[in-house]
């Protein structure tokens, strides 16, 4: 805790030193003489986080806001890339490499570390409805992969609590993303990217026309259109680094490619050729094996020659983006106006991990069956199979039943999900004047439809009855017919839906001159929103027909609320404000939320200024509504069939030792809302013209947080296990007989959704920013973006973890590391028509240990942490290299040449000096087993080096 203080006081302490230190101090902070003539009053306008407007472009928050031109010269493609660099969001941050996720395909910002969930995102000031795929099947977030690029005017990032105006989910800030107001004439782009090392190929192309001014003509309506299309990128196309290779063998492990013996699977395991095991003749006996193929044999088999080449799973997937905006706005009379706008976004994408043994014959004698989820029902363990084994006689010549290792012909090599999102959004806005009040109102309607085809799922019971139809049975080979094909590897899909609508009002009014001058002003609102969530699973899933049974969320909430803010400028310089919030919800009740502000400016260059709010994020339908869904997060040993975790030790069931379980999600209706208390104090220094440096501490506690009870300290599981069956088991000197097991496996644990502890985060975040006129030589600016995590602790039913700085909390919010420092540095150029940009994103080191899950060895990172059995073999656990990840960098480099009044050229090189991620070996946030980087925080390393090359016309 001292040492905490310490780096607060001392940074407040240099701010101040700093500004006082500067001996012309009092002189350069004012503007005389003609400079200060041709300064023109600021417009007033309403920022993020407050309903009252203003003229300072300094709030008592601290915003950070991105313009049009800034991420435009960011030279990124996609809005979700932009705000994925922000130095404000991460851990729990949900990034398009996670091809894996629940939230298959979308992109959620994460501020100060505290999840999806705990951001509020608002398009144009307004709530927008959620993805209805939640992240961890748990946490509502807005899609932000699918905004389009060129029609945001700006995104202002409010970095504090803002309950007190905005509701639920506004705990640790706010992203507004505000969408083009009006346009006139017509405008037309095209850009082309691609990966130097493969994959990625990127074409985009958007238009925008509009026609009427708003001064003269009373009125303006624009439409603009964009569409955008990336190829993948695979694995495959990166396998020479060591971070995609999946060979571990001469780093002190395995090999975990596809179709490798080790010990990891027993030495048994789908290969490039189909091939047939006898058991009761070991593991070790070249005459256990029958390979179908010639091109494999025993001798090539165990050394790793007939793998299976992964020309499947993605880095990043394909995906197809469009999106339509349509925006009208009139003049009325004298100050009324009514705004419109309409939009659809439109995301198609590839997504899966790639390999997985939903597509390979089963390797055990018998088939325990799928967990089935279906909504209204408990959880069932159903479609076994007694005996997998193909009899002796017809393909089978061991003279012995045989179980059959292989991958499925024409299920690919892959389970795979094709997502495809669309969210439209109508919104209507007034704006007047009225007896005294400024008042707005506002109605809207959003909608997110997505529609997901699975293929490569397999129905197991089908698949083992074609394999022993006495007559044309099924050919392991291939060449069946496109009937079995059709039932033993269907493709099937789903559609899930959210809505949100809207209505609000409110209205301001200065109520009195203060003695000091200045004014008091007052606001007021009301809101009312209804949210819809209607997310049925996949059937087959559903039904444990072609795999486990997969999450659903049906489900509804109604929010009412009032709420109010009062400014007052009492003296000259100094801002105080204070606001509050009622919100009713028809799911759990009523919360009451209030919030503070204020800013002094102590000198001409020197303002200092701090926040204070409570928060709250109400139960949503996922988790205290009708839903249910499967997940798993790190490994263990079966506590009876691998009770010393030695997979050799004579009578353990060698694929019970260091498992991933399977734990089924459930509701709970009593939940509580997660509550919150933040406060920011902050400088302001200003003591050069073009010269401004914001330092703020932020604190914010968490307190109520839901959580799965699993990842809970004292959670003790109750297993539901597979019957009973012959199973592979060691004989104590490295090798297996089969035998039946005391208890079957374990299939699955339930666990509920629990009120449990909190998370209490502090940090200091920078803000700095220059301008310099440098005549004829040209105009350089300087722009610098630092969070400093100071510490985030985690409690749990009492425990406390301090995990700034590490892998955790891996089961609150997504394995996606949590790294004490964050920094994004712009310098550019701008002389005549050229502008050339440099942004530096850095992401600090952390370490791979998560004590939130009792992993405060090294050794164990790869296995407990990430689930990943890279160093199985290796007696000492992971090697002590990996412990820590390394800080990662990368630099991109953009150029914007306007040629004439209409022509404008641009060229980016993102990632210019082809820097690649560290290697992370404890997350499982990524495309698969075989690869060991972090994909929120390092994908442009991933990535590597990318060019674009982009015009556009405006006329």
């Amino acid at each position: 805790m001292m040492a905490n203080k310490t780096v607060l006081v001392r940074s407040l302490a240099l701010a101040f030193g700093a500004v006082a230190a500067l001996p012309a101090f009092p002189a350069l902070a004012q503007t005389t003489g003609p400079a200060a003539a041709e300064q023109q009053p600021m417009q007033r306008v309403t920022v993020t986080g407050s309903l009252i407007s203003r003229a300072d472009k300094e709030t008592p928050s601290p915003i950070q806001v991105l313009t049009a031109a800034d991420i435009a010269r960011s030279g990124q493609t996609s809005i979700a890339e932009v705000l994925s660099n922000l130095s404000a969001n991460g851990q729990g941050a949900l990034g398009s490499g996670f091809a894996g996720a629940f939230a298959a395909g979308a992109s959620g910002v994460s501020l100060r570390g505290l999840s999806v969930g705990l951001t509020l995102v608002l398009v144009d000031g307004h709530r927008m409805s959620p993805y209805p795929l939640s992240d961890d099947s748990q946490r509502q977030f807005v899609d932000v992969s699918s905004i389009p690029f060129d029609a945001v005017e700006r995104i202002e990032v409010l970095k504090e609590g803002a309950s007190a105006l905005y509701g639920s989910d506004a705990v640790a800030g706010v992203v507004n993303i505000i969408l083009k107001k009006e346009f006139k004439g017509f405008s037309a782009s095209a850009e082309v990217g691609n990966s130097q090392h493969g994959g990625g190929k990127m074409h985009k192309v958007t238009a925008t026309g509009g026609i009427g001014d708003l001064d003269t003509d009373g009125y303006n309506a624009y439409v603009s259109a964009e569409y955008r299309h990336a190829d993948p990128i695979k694995v495959h196309q990166r396998e020479q680094y060591g971070w995609a290779s999946g060979d571990w063998t001469t780093r002190g492990g395995l090999s975990v490619l596809r179709g490798v013996p080790n010990e990891s699977n027993s030495f048994l395991t789908a290969a490039s050729s189909p091939f047939l095991y006898n058991p009761a003749t070991g593991v070790n006996n070249p005459a256990s094996y029958q390979f179908l193929d010639p091109t494999c044999n025993f001798v090539k088999y165990r050394a790793g020659q007939c793998m299976v080449r992964d020309e499947v799973s993605n880095l990043q997937p394909e995906s197809d983006r469009m999106s339509v905006l349509a925006g009208f706005t009139k003049k009325l009379g004298e100050d009324w106006t009514l705004a419109l706008k309409a939009s659809m976004f439109r995301r198609e994408s590839t997504n899966g991990r790639g390999l997985t043994n939903a597509v390979a014959f089963t390797p055990s004698n018998t088939f325990g069956g799928y967990t089935a989820l279906v909504p209204g029902q408990p959880p069932r363990i159903v479609n076994g199979v007694p005996d997998t084994r193909i009899p002796a006689g017809g393909i089978n010549q061991l003279g012995a039943p045989a179980r059959l290792y292989g991958l499925i012909p024409g299920a690919g090599s892959a389970a795979q999900q094709n997502n495809e999102s669309t969210a439209t959004r109508f919104a209507a806005d007034l704006n007047g004047s009225w007896g005294g009040w400024d008042i707005g109102a506002a109605a809207g309607y959003s909608k997110v439809k997505t529609e997901s085809v699975y293929s490569g799922f397999v129905n197991r019971v089908a698949l083992y009855n074609a394999l022993r139809r006495a007559t044309n049975p099924y050919n392991p080979l291939g060449g069946n017919s496109a009937a079995d094909n059709a039932a033993i590897v269907p493709t099937f899909g789903d559609k899930a839906e959210s809505e949100l609508t809207f209505a609000e009002a409110h209205a301001q009014r200065e109520l009195a001159r203060l003695p000091g001058g200045g004014p008091l002003t007052f606001a007021a609102g009301l809101s009312w929103y209804k949210k819809e969530l209607n997310a049925p699973p996949p059937d087959l899933l559903a039904q444990g027909v072609v795999g486990n049974g997969a999450a659903y969320v049906f489900g509804d909430e109604t929010n009412t609320a009032a709420f109010a803010e009062l400014n007052a400028l009492p003296l000259q310089n100094l801002e105080l404000s204070a606001s509050a919030r009622y919100d009713h919800y028809d799911t759990y009740g009523n919360s009451f939320t209030p919030g503070a502000k204020f800013k002094w400016k102590a000198h001409p260059a020197l303002t200092v200024r701090g926040t204070f709010a409570r928060g709250f994020r109400a139960p949503n339908a996922a988790e205290s509504g009708i839903s249910s869904s499967t997940f798993s997060f790190n490994a263990i040993d079966d506590p009876i069939l691998c009770a010393d975790g030695d997979r050799t030790t004579a009578g353990n069931v060698p694929s019970a030792c260091g498992f991933v379980p399977a734990f089924v999600q459930t509701t709970n209706p009593d939940l509580e809302p997660e509550k919150s208390k933040s406060f920011t104090l902050g400088l302001i220094v200003e003591p050069v013209r073009n010269l401004s440096a914001t330092l703020d501490y932020y604190s914010i506690e968490v307190k109520n947080q839901i959580n799965t009870e699993s990842g809970l300290p004292d959670f003790v599981p109750v297993y539901a296990r597979n019957p009973a069956v012959p199973i592979d088991i060691a004989d104590g000197n490295g090798g297996l007989v089969t035998g039946v097991p005391p208890v079957g496996t374990i299939a699955y644990a339930q666990s509920s959704y629990v009120n449990s502890g909190g998370v209490k985060t502090t940090g200091v975040e920078l803000d700095l920013s220059y301008r310099w006129n440098a005549g004829d030589i040209g105009n350089f600016r300087t722009q610098l973006s630092l969070n400093h995590m100071i510490s985030y602790k985690l409690d749990q039913v009492g425990v406390e973890y301090e995990l700034a700085g590490t892998h955790g909390p891996s089961v609150v919010s997504g394995n996606t590391g949590n790294p004490k420092n964050r920094a994004q540095l712009t310098l550019g150029y701008e002389k005549g028509p050229l502008t050339l940009t440099s942004t530096f994103n850095w992401t600090g080191s952390y370490s791979g240990l998560d004590p939130s899950l009792g992993v405060n060895d090294c050794a164990d990172i790869a296995g407990s942490v990430g689930g990943r059995a890279y160093f199985n073999n290796n007696p000492n656990g992971t090697p002590p290299e990996y412990c820590k990840i390394r800080s990662f960098m990368s630099t991109d480099l953009n150029a914007v040449f306007r040629v004439n009044r209409n022509l404008t050229i641009k060229a980016s090189i993102l990632n210019a000096f082809d820097r690649q991620p560290p290697i992370d070996v404890a997350t499982y946030g990524n495309a698969g087993p075989q690869t060991a980087y972090n994909a929120t925080l390092h994908q442009a390393g991933a990535v590597g080096r990318y060019f674009s090359l982009g015009a556009s016309y405006t006329f």
